[in-house]
């Protein structure tokens, strides 16, 4: 175990890894044969961008493939050695990376934070929109602050998105991280956007961070059920 822990912490294991996951992503979503909700969803969006495009952590893998040629898209990865493999794959799919991470009670505090944090707002305000999970690390499906901040300050709207297909792996673990599978059907959802005023104060910034929370699981269960049938077993 040490012994492969090793080789994956090595620069070009992480290459490795994350070439082989590009082109796997772009496998599946060659493969898949894919309905979106609404049918204009691309069309609402481009006419929106630069745009925030939140998903659930571990239900965000085939985003990079949903990008179209024309769509200039950042997405922030973790610092952690795994984001390092995350970075690479999104560069093979044409996507720019910002490192960070951040926290439930004050958005992005620490240093790291706080400088992506300010490199996604200077990505809006130069015309790059920003994907990115909602969640709070390491606690899933509850909606972080950060994301609603970030709406604030570059008054961008969200987009909460989520994509299925009715081919994939369900890990167990606190994301119940998805892995797509190739030749199957698909389903990409955008719930209604979500926009936050420059000057909410914190009781309206919780009550976006509630809908945004509502709206991602609304559209996740629809993209489950598009995909599984009326009771998509979601994930």
């Amino acid at each position: 175990m040490r012994l492969w822990q090793h080789i994956a912490r090595q620069r070009w294991a992480k290459a490795a890894i994350g070439i082989s996951a590009a082109e796997y992503l772009r496998l599946v979503g060659a493969t898949t044969r894919f309905t979106l909700e609404p049918e204009d969803i691309y069309e609402r969006g481009e006419a929106d961008m630069p745009i925030i495009l939140a998903f659930w952590h571990g239900q965000h893998l085939l985003a990079p493939v949903a990008r179209k040629g024309q769509h200039r898209v950042n997405m922030l990865v973790s610092r952690h050695h795994d984001g390092e493999i995350n970075a690479i794959a999104a560069a093979r799919l044409g996507v720019g990376t910002i490192r960070g991470s951040g926290s439930h009670g004050g958005g992005f505090v620490h240093k790291a934070g706080v400088a992506a944090f300010q490199a996604m707002v200077d990505s809006l305000a130069e015309g790059h929109s920003i994907a990115l999970s909602a969640d709070v690390p390491k606690v899933a499906r509850v909606a972080g602050l950060g994301i609603i901040k970030l709406a604030q300050a570059s008054g961008r709207p969200i987009y909460p998105s989520a994509i299925a297909t009715n081919r994939r792996l369900v890990l167990d673990n606190w994301d119940r991280t998805t892995i797509n599978l190739p030749f199957g059907r698909g389903a990409g959802v955008a719930a209604e956007p979500l926009s936050v005023p420059n000057d909410a104060d914190d009781a309206a910034l919780e009550d976006a961070r509630r809908l945004l929370e509502d709206r991602l699981n609304a559209a996740t269960r629809r993209a489950y059920e598009l995909v599984d049938g009326a009771s998509g077993g979601g994930a």
